[in-house]
């Protein structure tokens, strides 16, 4: 939590963390005040502090603490006390265009994802036709074209795996060059395969990519943006992957009728991958993982403090070690050193599992569990049918009902883009969520009783996507980003990734089996109910961080 005194008119304010109330003793987060006013000097207020033995303003939490240094903070007579933190306590001079490539490249790792997803739809109907094909082994079993469809599934969920030990070893940055090294050499390969094993190697290369990228884009951009535009950004990266997703439809429909179109579709995405990989390049390190790299004791301390302040001058489009950016790094270092002062280790393989990492996991972790077993890949497959039986003439065409499904998407993504830094995290999620859990009793109540009213079953449908794509979609990803310690923010980051693929996988999987076992009807009846349980995780646990620096993230929710 950082304090701050504003030097408005006279009489100087300092902020509280009560209304109208006396101060009262109570631990806080690393004080930085400024404790005076420039047009007037000799203003009578003042910001005095004094050694205390009883009033400890350092919490002993991680990042913001150091219980050794103690103060007393004085108000200046008649003056109330305010909140700590305002809407303004974190707002930070940027320009747009500085923020915009920092952005942009990791976020072509989402699109990357999303392309797969949508290319891959098309693909298979190419790969199987004897005509168009223009191979020889088009003749895939049902088991063969489960492994090409799944395949970079698998190697999302073993990238997800191999990343957890070796986040911060690799930085944000190098894991994303890695990221965008394997797409180009899964597309290349899966393009170019002469036989089905080759093109399944291809296939888990590309998901290697996707691993990588969905656990190191977010990280980056959370840690680099600065931190009142960092819902928006973290929310366009989820509108990057549906971008990436109507692209992937697009070039399968003009592809479908090619011979060998399937392998025009894989490869699109090397040249975006190219891009990636040298936009990456041209970015600086994220300076918090250079500060923690510095505090873990993995090199020449002055020398990763001075990366850092140059990395951070080059974000933010200032002059090479410019004061701003000197002090912004000062002050983030002297959190970080107090995470690590008590122990100086690097810290156990399992610590993501205790502690604030540990809270941070549930409310992360839970988010993107809930996220998939609301049954959003399940509900997608009704679509067809839903629209065909409302007179749709447009949902004989499997693509077009695609595009106009994705673009649906899309709009509502930007929705939640326009609005997450505005109305907050936990207000998109309590009403998104109960949108969805509506949207599944109504389809639920559509296959039982009010099948002779299609139009229902239409608007649940696009109730269903539209609430999930301001709720789940983007806000899932945003909470994991920016929820963690930066401690144990490389690893928690890597388990929330692998709990959102390995429960895709399952309702993916067991998504048939539950049709044929329950009927469509009960299937929406028990995602309704999952859903309900979803919503009071929302209500209960997942707290609101719009306006909060990461540390502030940590100091003030992670307690």
């Amino acid at each position: 939590m950082a304090y701050s005194a504003i030097t408005s008119p006279p009489p100087l304010r300092f902020h509280s963390p009560y209304h109208h109330q006396p101060p009262k003793p109570r631990p806080h987060s690393l004080v930085f005040c400024s404790c005076g006013n420039q047009k007037n000097p000799t203003s009578k207020t003042s910001c005095l502090f004094k050694p205390s033995k009883n009033i400890p303003i350092f919490s002993p939490q991680p990042l913001l603490s150091a219980p050794k240094l103690r103060f007393n903070v004085q108000y200046s007579a008649g003056e109330e006390a305010e909140p700590l933190v305002t809407d303004a306590t974190n707002q930070e001079d940027f320009s747009w265009s500085s923020v915009i490539l920092p952005f942009f490249f990791p976020a072509l790792g989402g699109l990357l994802f999303g392309y797969d997803i949508g290319a891959t739809s098309g693909a298979t109907l190419s790969l199987q036709s004897a005509e168009l094909s223009g191979i020889s082994w088009f003749n895939l079993s049902a088991v063969q074209l489960g492994l090409v469809v799944s395949g970079s599934l698998y190697g999302a969920l073993l990238g997800s795996l191999l990343v957890y030990p070796i986040a911060d070893f690799l930085g944000r940055r190098r894991e994303l060059i890695a990221a965008a090294s394997l797409y180009l050499f899964g597309g290349l390969v899966t393009g170019y395969a002469p036989g089905l094993n080759v093109l399944l190697l291809g296939r888990l290369l590309y998901g290697l990519g996707i691993g990588l990228a969905m656990h190191g884009a977010p990280l980056y951009i959370a840690e680099t943006c600065p931190s009142q535009i960092r819902g928006t950004l973290i929310s366009l990266k989820e509108l990057f992957i549906v971008l990436g997703i109507l692209m992937g439809f697009l070039v399968g429909s003009i592809q479908i009728n090619a011979v060998g179109g399937w392998r025009y579709m894989y490869g699109f995405g090397v040249p975006i991958s190219l891009l990636m990989g040298l936009g990456m390049w041209s970015l600086p390190p994220s300076p918090r993982w250079l500060l923690l790299r510095a505090v873990q004791g993995k090199g020449s301390f002055q020398e990763y403090k001075e990366k850092a302040i140059s990395a951070l001058s080059k974000l933010r489009g200032r002059p090479p070690g410019d004061k701003v950016s000197e002090k912004q790094i000062e002050e983030s270092l002297v959190s970080l050193k107090s995470a690590y002062k008590e122990d100086e280790t690097e810290g156990s393989f399992l610590e993501v599992f205790q502690g604030p990492s540990l809270k941070a996991f549930v409310i992360g972790g839970g988010l993107v569990l809930f996220q998939q077993i609301t049954g959003q890949p399940s509900v997608l497959y009704y679509a067809g049918p839903i629209l065909q039986s409302a007179g749709f003439s447009a949902a004989a065409d499997a693509t077009r009902v695609s595009v106009v499904i994705g673009l649906f998407k899309l709009a509502m993504t930007w929705i939640a883009v326009l609005k997450v830094d505005d109305l907050g995290r936990r207000p998109l999620l309590i009403g998104g969520v109960s949108g969805i859990a509506l949207s599944l009793f109504l389809l639920s109540a559509y296959y039982k009783i009010l099948g002779c009213f299609p139009l229902v079953a239409v608007a649940a449908l696009l109730l269903y996507v539209g609430c999930y794509q301001i709720s789940f979609g983007p806000i899932s990803w945003l909470m994991v980003s920016e929820i963690f310690p930066l401690r144990t923010r490389g690893r928690g980051i890597s388990l929330a990734v692998l709990t959102n693929f390995g429960s895709n996988a399952i309702v993916t999987f067991a998504f048939s089996p539950l049709k044929e076992l329950l009927g469509a009807e009960n299937l929406f009846l028990l995602f309704g109910a999952i859903a309900l349980l979803s919503l009071l995780f929302v209500v209960v646990i997942v707290p609101e961080t719009k306006g909060l620096s990461l540390e502030e993230i940590e100091s003030k929710i992670l307690k």
